[in-house]
């Protein structure tokens, strides 16, 4: 066995992916009574949840932190320290953390951008992966990181941790078993604010924090000039880092959809609208999006607001459609389910709730990700990166949709969604929202997507406007950091 060495796992991406393939042997075979040895990438905001999510769960070992910012690593090593009396290592640079062969699994909650790469070079050095979502910034890789897990036979958890909501679970089952009648169409959303707002705009690059080692926070991105206020978080409303709300916010109940529908593929025909209205900053995605799925048939609404309503009856914290901020509404012939991240219900004809479903948000994600690493079954997972690619598929779709657009006219938009009435209502409930907080159209226009045809087998556009959709499939990445072709 050749023996890994710093200077071969830096040198480059392609020597990268084939030396740590050949750390994989080192990964210990995990027995029911061993402890498991986490590192979690990426502390800065979500990452520091998941230190608290697995270092309560029994026979897990938090052994090791990695960040590019060195402020972030020191705050949360010394933190870490402090409440649980245990030292952890430390590391900015992911591929050093790699090399590490006493690590078993990594958890990883850095940047969009940076989702597949570390998955894949975590699976070809034989650890398994708990990826936060969305779990890719394109399709493209998205499938590179299912290949990696299949061929070095990794378990790799997706962070939709509403698959793992009871109420969801069980919302899933009544529907596919047709409690409630056949599904005649579905409405998904994310309608409150959460305090989101602009994030301000700035004329002149801005100067990258000093803790921060840029070349490794960029990693396969570009290391573009900083044109955004707050250098954390906001990167998810530019499209170099970020995939907008509809991937933020917008995945978990896409991947709830899914999940609720028994769908194991994703649409083949979308159009999308909306636009970044009012926000006069640096940030590039929609701040009101509405996409119409064809899904085998069945329509989907998906509307995606980042808006207060402050004309109406949801006030600044978001509008109010289908009695709902958030969620999912099935409609079947006998009832519909609405589900959230708290739980939901099952109504009939008269608005009478006929059942109740209690949800926990997916508390026991973690954990069915360590059983599953201990069983070694991807069958035991939740959200194998399967199931995670293809809903981040959707989110894709709508976004690539939009982004190919072009401004029109509210009665081309009309014309686009006048398929289906569920997408008529709510395209008349966005325009009585803007009209609320007093948007112009004729200043602010939307962007209309066209129609697009999806290939699944191929994972492509087709048909007209396939060519400009499909140069989103793909990212271009700096080197070193280069998701390859065959992981």
């Amino acid at each position: 066995m050749l023996k890994l060495t710093r200077r071969d796992f830096i040198k480059s991406s392609m020597i990268t992916g084939a030396t740590i393939a050949m750390a994989a042997p080192y990964s210990r075979a995990l027995g029911a009574n061993d402890d498991i040895r986490i590192a979690i990438v990426g502390v800065g905001g979500q990452g520091s949840n998941h230190i608290g999510f697995f270092h309560k769960l029994e026979g897990v070992r938090i052994v090791a932190i990695c960040d590019a910012d060195e402020e972030h690593l020191n705050k949360q090593a010394s933190e870490f320290e402090k409440k649980y009396e245990q030292k952890v290592r430390t590391y900015r640079d992911v591929r050093e953390l790699l090399e590490d062969k006493s690590i078993d699994v990594i958890t990883s909650a850095t940047p969009n951008h940076w989702h597949s790469l570390v998955t894949i070079w975590a699976c070809q050095a034989g650890k398994d992966v708990y990826i936060e979502k969305p779990v890719s910034h394109n399709i493209w890789e998205g499938r590179k990181m299912v290949e990696a897990a299949r061929k070095y036979n990794r378990i790799v958890q997706a962070g939709t941790q509403q698959r793992s909501c009871p109420a969801v679970q069980e919302a899933a089952r009544d529907i596919q078993a047709g409690k409630y009648g056949k599904v005649l169409w579905a409405h998904c959303s994310k309608l409150g604010t959460d305090n989101r707002g602009p994030i301000g705009k700035v004329t002149t690059p801005q100067p990258v924090p000093e803790s921060i080692d840029y070349n490794l926070w960029a990693g396969p991105a570009p290391m573009t000039p900083v044109m955004r206020k707050s250098f954390h978080y906001d990167w998810h409303w530019q499209w170099n880092w970020g995939d907008g709300e509809m991937a933020n916010w917008g995945i978990h109940y896409l991947d709830d959809l899914r999940h609720l529908l028994g769908a194991d593929d994703v649409p083949t025909r979308i159009v999308a609208a909306g636009n970044r209205f009012i926000w006069d900053d640096n940030g590039e995605t929609p701040n009101m999006h509405i996409a119409l799925f064809d899904y085998d048939g069945l329509p989907v609404v998906v509307d995606i607001r980042n808006l207060p309503d402050p004309k109406r009856a949801g006030g600044r914290s978001g509008a109010v459609y289908l009695h709902s901020r958030g969620g999912n509404y099935i409609q079947c012939e006998e009832a519909c389910v609405r589900i959230s991240r708290g739980g939901g219900g099952a109504y009939d004809k008269n608005g009478k709730r006929i059942h109740q479903y209690r949800g926990d948000g997916g508390a026991a994600h973690a954990q069915n990700f360590i059983n599953a690493v201990r069983s070694r079954k991807v069958s035991d997972l939740n959200a194998d990166i399967l199931k995670g690619h293809l809903s981040t598929v959707l989110a894709h779709q709508a976004n690539i949709c939009w982004r190919v657009g072009s401004e029109a006219t509210v009665d081309k938009v009309y014309d686009s969604f006048k398929s289906h009435e569920d997408a008529l209502y709510t395209l008349t409930d966005i325009l009585q929202q803007l009209g609320g907080n007093d948007v112009a159209l004729a200043k602010e226009p939307f962007i209309l997507g066209p129609v697009l045809t999806y290939d699944r087998k191929k994972e492509r556009f087709v048909g007209e406007n396939a060519e400009q959709a499909n140069k989103f499939i793909k990212c271009s990445y700096r080197e070193p950091f280069v998701v390859p072709d065959n992981v």
